[in-house]
């Protein structure tokens, strides 16, 4: 397929879908399937307004703080248990049953610990997860050429320049992997952890729509997650194609 054929897909598949469900909601004369012109004047009305600030702006930094320490910390500590197999065999059961371990589980912990507000939000987002990009560092630290490796020490080169050159290099794609896997991990568990012991935010805004039957602002805040990891993700492939542009020079 050319590239116009394949962009043409992109927009018109979504634009039947938008249609199908434009036709069926103002056919369906049900309470909970509003039309979708009430859904999106509802998201006009709130989300662009007053919400934007009140819970939007809120839900966004905690999002974006929890992923930031999930990458540093995942690529940092499996760098380290990849480099050291020892530690990665001590550490390897505490781990797996670290990862097992639902993120929405912890959360009546995550409030005894922290109580209501940001950092136990943030705790919950980051405990579920880190795990991707941890595991996904480990296993593309660990599979590095070990040819490589061996022409490194034979020419002498230094430790920085194996890390960059080498190592990180070719475990980039890998650990980009797991970065794009807990970027929508983090947009879930923010969700969730905002619809416990919350005051505002996103999943309080959609939870409190629920609970009141406003159906129209429940389905205008869905719309707004939607719209979050769409853009989220177009923004991480945008990122992806500039970080492993040597893949495609090669």
């Amino acid at each position: 397929m050319t590239r116009r054929t394949l962009l043409a897909i992109e927009i018109v598949c979504p634009a039947l879908a938008v249609l199908a469900i434009a036709i069926f909601t103002s056919r369906a004369d049900s309470y909970y399937f509003p039309p979708l012109s009430g859904v999106v004047q509802s998201f006009a009305d709130i989300w662009l307004s007053e919400r934007l600030v009140s819970d939007l702006l809120p839900s966004m930094q905690r999002m974006a703080i929890a992923y930031a320490i999930c990458v540093v910390a995942g690529v940092g500590a499996g760098m380290v248990l990849a480099r050291t197999p020892r530690l990665m065999t001590a550490c390897e059961p505490i781990l797996e049953f670290l990862r097992a371990l639902p993120g929405p589980a912890l959360i009546p912990f995550g409030i005894l610990l922290f109580g209501i507000g940001d950092t136990m939000k943030i705790f919950i987002i980051v405990l579920g997860a880190i795990w991707p990009i941890l595991m996904n560092t480990v296993d593309g630290v660990r599979g590095v050429d070990p040819a490589l490796l061996h022409m490194a020490r034979v020419y002498r080169l230094p430790r920085r320049v194996v890390f960059s050159k080498i190592i990180l290099r070719s475990a980039s794609p890998r650990i980009l992997a797991g970065m794009r896997t807990a970027l929508s991990l983090t947009i879930i568990l923010m969700v969730v952890s905002e619809m416990v012991g919350s005051t505002n935010g996103v999943g309080f805004s959609v939870l409190q729509a629920q609970r009141t039957f406003a159906v129209s602002e429940m389905w205008s805040g869905i719309l707004l997650l939607g719209l979050i990891g769409f853009l989220a993700n177009l923004a991480f492939l945008a990122f992806e194609k500039r970080a492993l542009f040597w893949m495609r020079q090669r």
